[in-house]
C-alpha cells in the first residue's frame, strides 16, 4: 500500500484564502473607516467611522424627502474627504453644484452621470464601482431593493470604491427605504440653528443612524459640513453637563 499523501500546502494556503473572503459570517476584506470626528457618532460605528468600501444609504424624510437636499450635502462631506473623482449618478438636473462646494466637494471633481431613472441608475453605479481610482459612487434612487443592494455592495467590497444611494423619497409613498444589503442606513434632517445679531448660525442637522452592521443605531444634533466636509458638535451641546439619572420610586403599597 503507497504511503498516504502528504498535504498540498499551496493549495490548502488558497483555500483558506478564498474561505477568508467568501466565508459565512466573514468581516469584509475592507476594514478602512471615515471618522466623522464626532465622538459619540464614531464610538456608535464599527472601527470608529464610516466603512469605506462599502454601500451606505441616506434619506432625508417629511416632504423634503423627494428633494433630498440635506441628504446630498451629507454624501458631499463625505467624498469630500477623500481623494479623486466623484461619479455622480442623477435623478434630476437639480443638483446644486455650489452647494458641494460649500462642503468640500468642489465641482471639477464630480462627474456627472444623466442617469434619470433607477433602472438607470444601478447598472451606472455598478460598473463606476469596477474603477478603483474614484473617491466614490453616488445614485439618486426612489427605490432600492435586496438584490440590487446585494450587487452594489459586491461590486464596493471588489473594488474598495464607497458607494452611497441617495434616496428621493415622495411624501406619503414611503416613510422610509426597503430593507437592503447597506452596511449602515442614515436619515438626515434640518434642525433649528442658533444665530446672533440677526445673523444665522452654522446649520444644524439631526442624524438618525437607523441601520448599522456591527454597530448601535442612534441620534445625534450636529452642525452641518464645513467647507473641508467636517461635522461638529454644537457648542452649547458639547459644553452641556450629563443628565441626571432618574430614580425611579414606587409607591408603598
Amino acid at each position: 500500500m503507497p504511503p498516504p499523501r502528504s498535504p498540498d500546502v499551496p493549495t490548502l494556503a488558497a483555500l483558506r484564502r478564498l474561505t477568508d473572503r467568501t466565508g459565512a459570517g466573514s468581516e469584509p476584506a475592507d476594514t478602512r473607516t471615515l471618522p466623522f470626528g464626532v465622538p459619540g457618532l464614531d464610538a456608535a460605528l464599527p472601527g470608529g467611522g464610516l466603512g469605506l468600501g462599502a454601500l451606505h444609504q441616506i434619506h432625508e424624510g417629511g416632504p423634503r424627502g423627494r428633494y433630498a437636499a440635506t441628504a446630498v450635502l451629507f454624501a458631499g462631506g463625505i467624498l469630500a474627504r477623500l481623494d479623486g473623482p466623484v461619479l455622480w449618478c442623477l435623478h434630476s438636473r437639480d443638483l446644486f453644484a455650489p452647494a458641494l462646494a460649500r462642503v468640500g466637494l468642489h465641482p471639477d471633481r464630480v462627474v456627472y452621470c444623466e442617469t434619470w431613472r433607477d433602472a438607470e441608475v444601478l447598472p451606472a453605479m455598478e460598473e463606476g464601482l469596477r474603477h478603483r481610482g474614484l473617491a466614490g459612487v453616488v445614485g439618486e434612487l426612489t427605490r432600492m431593493t435586496l438584490t440590487p443592494s446585494r450587487r452594489l455592495q459586491l461590486a464596493a467590497e471588489g473594488s474598495g470604491v464607497t458607494a452611497l444611494v441617495v434616496h428621493r423619497l415622495c411624501a406619503g409613498s414611503a416613510e422610509e427605504p426597503e430593507p437592503s444589503a447597506a452596511r449602515t442606513r442614515w436619515r438626515v434632517a434640518p434642525a433649528p440653528s442658533e444665530g446672533t445679531n440677526r445673523r444665522m448660525g452654522r446649520p444644524r442637522w439631526r442624524l438618525d443612524l437607523q441601520r448599522c452592521r456591527g454597530g448601535a443605531p442612534g441620534a445625534w444634533i450636529v452642525e452641518a459640513c464645513d467647507a473641508q466636509g467636517r461635522l461638529a458638535v454644537p457648542a452649547v451641546l458639547a459644553d452641556r453637563p450629563a443628565a441626571p439619572e432618574r430614580v425611579q420610586h414606587r409607591a408603598a403599597g
